[in-house]
């Protein structure tokens, strides 16, 4: 079935499917795993709409391509139109928040970088993007203090808390918005914490938002 934005209570959200718009290196931990250099720039990439998929029940990896590496995610579904948007205007325009999957072929991205080639193909396959269901922001009190984790085969791969960001979510939102037009429908991925690392078929997810939710979900 195509993806499509749910909320947590198993509904449609009116509101199409459109692009994710990513930064990467905005946890401290995670640039430090990575051996990479904290850049004064956001590094900005996007997924295409074909990327998204469901996170549950399971999701399929690529075969043949080298190690796909979990990256877990707060995800910000955008509701209204943001183009050179404000603080203000940024937090009037998010819809709500979920938990998403940046998949990625390491390896083929390693190999792009050392080439000195962007590497789309790495991050923007087909399901390269399964997403949780979105929790409405007013059931959250602070988007900002948010911990969440995420269990591969029972045992803890990543664990973060979005007070640990570099950049805030509406300061990097609106930072991305004089970059790009986010449209209705689009996500926001936020940046991952230390603990990236390979997935397999056969291995069962779990992943926690806060005390929001709790999904588990499974690589086919």
């Amino acid at each position: 079935m195509a993806y499509q934005h749910l909320d947590i209570d198993g509904n449609s959200i009116a509101l199409p499917v459109g692009k994710v718009v990513c930064i990467g290196q905005n946890y401290q931990d995670h640039i430090a795993e990575m051996q990479s250099k904290t850049a004064p720039e956001a590094l900005f990439f996007i997924k295409p709409a074909t990327a998204l998929c469901s996170l549950t029940p399971g999701f399929t990896i690529p075969s043949g391509k080298g190690a796909v590496h979990n990256e877990t995610e707060l995800a910000v579904l955008i509701g209204k139109t943001l183009k050179n948007a404000s603080i203000a205007e940024v937090a009037d325009a998010i819809w709500g928040y979920s938990l998403a999957l940046d998949l990625t072929l390491r390896e083929v991205q390693a190999e792009l970088k050392k080439l000195g080639r962007p590497w789309e193909i790495a991050k923007g396959f087909d399901g390269a993007c399964p997403v949780a269901a979105f929790v409405e922001k007013s059931r959250i009190s602070n988007a900002q203090q948010l911990a969440f984790t995420l269990q591969v085969n029972g045992e803890t791969r990543q664990q973060g808390n979005t007070a640990s960001m570099i950049r805030g979510i509406h300061q990097l939102i609106s930072e991305m918005s004089s970059h790009f037009t986010l449209l209705p429908g689009d996500i926001v991925l936020t940046g991952t914490p230390a603990g990236v690392g390979p997935l397999h078929s056969g291995d069962t997810l779990q992943l926690q938002l806060a005390d929001l939710f709790t999904v588990n979900s499974r690589v086919n």
